[in-house]
């Protein structure tokens, strides 16, 4: 089947399902495969489901009229939303970085959807799979779409900027995330900014943080538009307020790490039309969630976790910006930081050796990596070693920072402190 008859079919309903758990009626089924499973096995289950049709790449799974047999499903997925995006009038933002980019998708959100009926990246389905859904989501109410893409290999920013053809792009950062797929940080800096390379070539338009040298350096033959000069940050304690255009914004962030993705949506809202009045209210309403510098208040301490996602620099800054808070009696758990390769040792014994020297009352590290690190720290191999510890500890009145890698899975914590 062409691309083209595919997509007459897709548009009767505007919907794509990978999960036959998750089957919406109407929708079309893609059979991906993984390591540990084959969608073309679930196919028929799908149609009795309430799929319209299915999409599969092995013959023997073909056995139905509304099964589509491609040669490839996944690529299949690929085109179809390149195709879909082909047919867009409307404006498309990309956006990538090391640090901040599922954050400030969803203030970017928030703010546009003030004015207009957004399309933006669920959650952080932000790969080869997520960018193409994500555009597949986007049906004939969308007025604006905002892309989420995330890589840990050269050439992937590359690859998904090419399925979905932004005409604004934005990178949040460059950090030390992903080396080991990237090799080194000068790696990270050159696979993020593939997305400027297509702004460059196809004569789009950028958003830049002009306080960050290293981006004024990249995108000066680029057409730029600069984050407004009038947004400055008033406080950070804990939450950050924000001034712009004689208006004060209470947000419900933490860090002053987040003032440049707050400054980047109230910018990028500013730019397309946005009233302010609207735009306070978008950011003074985002309340982060998913394990993104989530407050949670139990009955004897404030908890910040921040667990959904770990690097060194990410993890640095949280700890800079912790330590500067006035709560008297400050708590910190770290877990490891994943896909750092080789340097895995050193990053892990750097945070460890920079989070000793600041304003911390207690501080606690666990994980494979962090249980190698020399010095006079108290480390765990595992969660469970951690939880016994700390049920033990019995802390309370404190403020605590839990922070790590996703597959740490430091939420789990949440069960002893309270």
């Amino acid at each position: 089947m062409k691309i083209e008859q595919l997509y007459n079919l897709y548009k009767k309903h505007y919907q794509v399902d990978t999960d036959t758990r998750k089957i919406r009626p109407n929708s079309i089924y893609f059979a991906l495969k993984g390591k540990n499973f084959n969608g073309n096995a679930f196919a028929k289950e799908a149609i009795k489901k309430g799929a319209s049709y299915c999409i599969v790449d092995e013959q023997e799974y073909a056995n139905d009229e509304n099964i589509i047999l491609v040669e490839d499903v996944l690529t299949t997925l690929q085109e179809l939303a390149k195709y879909h995006r082909n047919q867009f009038t409307f404006p498309v933002l990309a956006l990538t970085g090391s640090n901040g980019k599922t954050t400030s998708k969803e203030l970017i959100n928030c703010v546009l959807s003030k004015k207009f009926k957004t399309g933006a990246t669920f959650g952080n389905l932000n790969n080869h799979i997520g960018v193409p859904l994500t555009l597949l989501s986007f049906d004939a109410s969308t007025e604006f779409g905002i892309v989420e893409m995330g890589a840990n290999h050269l050439n992937e920013i590359a690859f998904l900027s090419n399925i979905a053809k932004p005409d604004f792009g934005y990178i949040t950062n460059f950090g030390k995330a992903h080396l080991e797929g990237f090799g080194s940080v000068e790696g990270v800096i050159k696979g993020k900014s593939e997305l400027y390379q297509f702004i460059g070539n196809n004569k789009k338009k950028v958003f830049v943080n002009p306080n960050d040298k290293k981006q004024l350096n990249l995108t000066k033959y680029l057409d730029t538009i600069f984050f407004d000069k009038t947004i400055v940050l008033k406080s950070a304690t804990p939450f950050l307020t924000i001034a712009f255009e004689n208006i004060e914004i209470q947000s419900n962030l933490i860090g002053d790490y987040n003032f440049d993705n707050i400054a980047c949506a109230i910018t990028i809202g500013n730019y397309f039309g946005v009233k302010t009045l609207d735009i306070k209210e978008a950011i003074a309403s985002y309340v982060p969630t998913n394990n993104r510098s989530q407050i949670i208040e139990t009955t004897q301490n404030k908890i910040i976790l921040d667990a959904y996602n770990a690097n060194p620099t990410s993890v640095e800054a949280a700890l800079k910006s912790f330590s500067n808070l006035e709560d008297t009696h400050k708590v910190v758990v770290l877990g490891d930081m994943f896909e750092l390769g080789q340097e895995a040792a050193t990053e892990h014994q750097k945070i460890a050796d920079m989070a000793s020297s600041l304003d911390l009352d207690l501080l606690f590290f666990v994980g494979e990596n962090f249980e190698k690190i020399k010095g006079n720290y108290v480390t765990f191999n595992t969660i469970e070693d951690l939880k016994d510890y700390l049920a033990a500890l019995e802390i309370s009145g404190a403020i605590i920072l839990i922070k790590g890698s996703r597959g740490m899975a430091l939420e789990r914590l949440l069960t002893i402190i309270n």
